[in-house]
């Protein structure tokens, strides 16, 4: 046979045929009892229809093929098999079945075949190739081998495959990359085709074809250049490519981030315990930049917001609801009858004026310079000097001589409210609050503002979304299929979603750090601190008639298959786009989901307005009307808003991302972890220990200003540790070992000075406090870390710059409690790797340090 075929219709057609035979199949008789040189030498021939006795001879079969052993000559046939045993009931039938004997014959070769290939045929006589008379020429010869019966790792039946053929292909000129070099191969093609059509018309029929099929050429050269300069971060040039380009190397490209700010809102004198709500009837809370000829209170349903969005003002956002009371307009501070007061640099607390007993712990207060301190002026108020702060307690208190009467000797208590706040929003500058002019007027210089609300930058707006389709099946040319070995079986195409990226009509999108209003932040710098790998699209997806949101997120690296996300790509031009899972990172959309998204628009430094820029207040709740409000302005300027990160900036950073060690092996990279997860610490070193079963690495901590490792601090920091600690290692954090200094001096004041305030510069210039120019002690906390040795001459030198020091002689130096001289012999104390030194001269605690000061000479 020539050709193979994968059904073979001939056998069932030749069957029962009247005057026509073919032959079956053909069994190897090989059976292991047999001598060596009987084995393989009797082949059982099937034949489809049953033959006549006499009709074949020894001469009418030949076999030709094999290699060692060729054209293996017929010795014999026999019409029956002899010694066929007879079947019983219970034994399997044997081969060939009784009933088919008159369809068998038994051909006994001279000696077995080779391990090849060869091909048993029916002939007429042994010079012809035709078969016998009564034949089939198709099913007269077969193929077999001798060793069928043989141990085999492989399937016996042959496998046919039908390879293409391998046919020379038209010379193309794949220089050939646009509509006009397409539109020529073609015909030139055609020329070759069919020399004698030479029409050129652009309205032929074929030129239109031509050129149709020229715009397809373009339109995919195109998109093969495109996939291939997407392909790397070195040539893309889309925002979404280089993104996933980035992340890769575990990079986070930003888009950006908007900026937030607090708004003051003052109103009228009969409103107390006034709730603002940040949505009210579907409707955020909304607080605008000034604009033309607008009423300072009004609702979205009003001619006022229109107007307004057609002005483009800047919108800001209520975070959070609050409330509203008259009494925390403006705030006075109580000096407890003393003039001429301020609240130094780093004060975490104070007394305000009056009964204020509505303020509540988390609201925030401003503090703010409302008039010069010299002049007395509004306009020579610096307005730099203004702070936010978090309330972390309020208390209620009274002053007895607060209120003196007409007798010097009677008073009558005054009602005041002592406040704290968070240790993060210590004041970062000295804040005057009262002075006292050149002509004797008393200034009140600061004041606190309440009734503030955290804004941040961004319109909410809703849209409808495209349906998802209906059909997920791929369109015609983008199938793919799933081919197996074999050109029987059928290829079976495997169906490919429709994707579904819907783009949003509003522009530019909203990235909001996260915050969480059942969980605020613990103060107002925690309120404005991030860093950029926490915004996120401010946007979720709703699908009619179900509950639940669809929420953003960075990736869908770690979302399980039916999880509702979906990830936002923004382009340089600043169109969003949403990308939604595929079952298995992310649920994907089932057809025919109708979403309404609700997203914000306003982003970057466009929302980094000034102070005093916010004048308008758009609500929806009930009672904040102009009978209510009086007036609304941000004491602050709105920081954070950041520009989306540049494609080059990202190709300069993410290669080297990748480099940001993630784990903790080495005792040098718990230490730097340790700085990592907290901005509180200035130094830590590590120790490793054998604790009886394991290791333990034990973390010994330097906060910032000497603060304690409390429980909080050390359970924040093995939180964070946790997942760059090396399995197998146990972690503990530990505090220093302080070192407390005894020193002893003589100091000789020049004779224009007091020696009491020489003393008393001496003392803050070597204690442990920060000095009014916001210079540091020489022995505050910061200055000293682990194992750094203290030299005598840096003492000596802050001594020396002191005004009014004649000479100091430094008579004991080193550590309390010892007269070991060796330090001051030597003008250096050295410490060991886990030792620091301390030196409070706080006579309450004198084991932390004792600092004496011998004055000679001066007033």
């Amino acid at each position: 046979m020539k050709y193979f075929c994968c059904d073979e219709y001939r056998r069932v057609l030749l069957k029962g045929h009247p005057f026509l035979n073919g032959i079956d199949f053909l069994e190897v008789v090989d059976d292991k009892n047999d001598p060596p040189e009987q084995r393989q030498t009797r082949l059982i021939l099937h034949f489809i229809n049953p033959l006549a006795p006499g009709s074949l001879q020894a001469k009418n079969i030949i076999i030709k093929g094999g290699s060692r052993k060729p054209n293996i000559k017929v010795s014999r046939i026999d019409w029956t098999i002899p010694g066929s045993p007879p079947l019983s009931p219970l034994s399997p039938p044997s081969s060939p079945p009784d009933d088919d004997s008159d369809r068998i014959l038994l051909v006994t070769v001279q000696e077995a075949g080779d391990f090849s290939i060869y091909t048993l045929r029916l002939v007429a006589d042994q010079n012809g190739d035709g078969p016998p008379a009564g034949f089939d020429p198709i099913l007269s010869s077969l193929e077999f081998s001798f060793k069928v019966l043989c141990p085999g790792e492989f399937d016996c039946k042959p496998q046919h495959i039908c390879e293409a053929s391998q046919e020379s292909g038209p010379e193309i000129s794949y220089l050939a990359k646009d509509y006009a070099s397409f539109r020529q191969l073609m015909l030139d093609r055609m020329a070759l085709l069919v020399p004698r059509w030479k029409e050129r018309n652009p309205a032929d029929l074929g030129i239109m074809l031509i050129e149709l099929l020229a715009y397809a050429g373009d339109y995919l050269s195109y998109r093969q250049d495109a996939i291939a300069t997407e392909a790397y971060l070195g040539t893309a040039r889309k925002r979404s490519s280089i993104r996933k380009h980035a992340r890769l190397v575990d990079y986070l490209m930003h888009d950006g981030c908007n900026a937030r700010t607090w708004a003051h809102i003052e109103v009228k004198e009969h409103i107390h315990d006034h709730p603002l709500v940040a949505e009210a009837n579907g409707e955020k809370t909304k607080c605008l930049t000034r604009g033309d000829g607008l009423p300072v209170v009004f609702d979205t349903t009003s001619k006022a917001f229109e107007t307004a969005r057609q002005q483009d003002l800047q919108v800001f956002e209520l975070l959070h609801d609050t409330i509203l009371d008259a009494h925390h307009n403006e705030m006075h501070f109580y000096t407890w009858l003393n003039d001429d007061c301020c609240l130094p640099k780093g004060s975490t607390s104070a007394t305000l004026d009056g009964d204020l007993r509505a303020l509540r712990v988390g609201q925030v207060l401003i503090f703010a310079e409302v008039a010069g301190p010299v002049t007395g002026e509004p306009g020579d108020a610096d307005p730099l000097h203004r702070h936010p702060v978090v309330l972390t307690k309020v208390e209620l208190t009274d002053d007895p001589i607060g209120n003196p009467l007409q007798s010097p000797l009677d008073y009558e208590p005054r009602i005041v409210t002592n406040i704290s706040w968070h240790a993060s929003d210590a004041l970062p500058f000295p804040l005057c609050i009262s002075s006292t002019s050149a002509d004797g007027r008393k200034i009140m210089v600061s004041v606190a503002y309440g009734n503030n609300v955290l804004v941040d930058h961004g319109l909410t707006v809703r849209e409808l979304l495209p349906q998802v389709p209906e059909s997920t099946v791929a369109q015609p040319g983008l199938g793919l299929t799933d081919s197996s070995s074999g050109p029987c079986t059928k290829a079976t195409p495997v169906q490919v979603p429709v994707r579904y990226r819907p783009s949003l009509k509003g522009s530019p999108l909203t990235q909001a750090a996260p915050y969480d209003q059942k969980n605020p932040p613990v103060s107002a710098a925690a309120a404005r601190l991030w860093t950029m790998r926490e915004p996120l699209p401010a946007i979720f997806l709703r699908q009619d008639g179900l509950p639940g949101k669809w929420l953003p997120q960075r990736d869908l690296l770690n979302s399980r298959h039916n999880d509702e996300h979906f990830v936002v790509e923004i382009e340089s031009e600043g169109l969003a786009s949403l990308r939604f899972g595929n079952d298995l990172e992310g649920q994907r959309p089932e057809p025919g989901t109708v979403f309404t998204a609700t997203y914000r628009i306003g982003n970057g430094p466009a929302g980094n307005i000034g102070s005093q820029a916010l004048a308008h207040l758009v609500s929806n709740a009930p009672g904040i009307t102009t009978d209510s409000i009086e007036k609304i302005w941000n004491p602050l300027p709105a920081t954070g808003g950041m520009v989306q990160e540049s494609i080059p900036e990202v190709r300069a950073k993410a290669p080297i991302a990748f480099r940001r060690q993630e784990r903790a092996v080495t005792l040098a990279d718990y230490e730097e972890m340790s700085r990592r997860c907290s901005t509180d610490i200035q130094r830590s070193t590590a120790s490793l220990r054998w604790t009886g079963s394991w290791r333990t690495v034990f973390l010994t901590v330097d906060r910032l200003r000497g603060d304690d490792i409390d429980a909080a601090f050390e359970r924040q920091l093995r939180l964070c540790l946790e997942k760059y600690r090396m399995a197998g290692q146990d972690l503990e954090v530990d505090s220093p070992r302080f070192v407390s200094l005894e020193i002893d001096m003589t100091v000789c004041v020049k004779a224009a000075y007091f020696k009491t305030d020489v003393r008393a510069a001496l003392l803050r210039v070597l204690g442990n406090t920060e000095l009014p120019n916001g210079a540091l002690g020489i022995f505050h906390p910061d200055n000293f870390s682990f194992g750094q040795p203290v030299y005598l001459s840096a003492i000596y030198a802050a001594v020396q710059q002191t005004d009014g020091v004649a000479s100091v002689r430094i008579t004991k130096f080193g550590r309390q409690g010892t007269n070991d001289t060796t330090a001051l012999d030597s003008g250096k104390l050295s410490l060991s790797r886990l030792e620091i030194a301390r030196l409070d001269n706080d006579r309450n605690f004198p084991e932390n340090g004792v600092l004496r000061l011998d004055m000679q000479g001066g007033k």
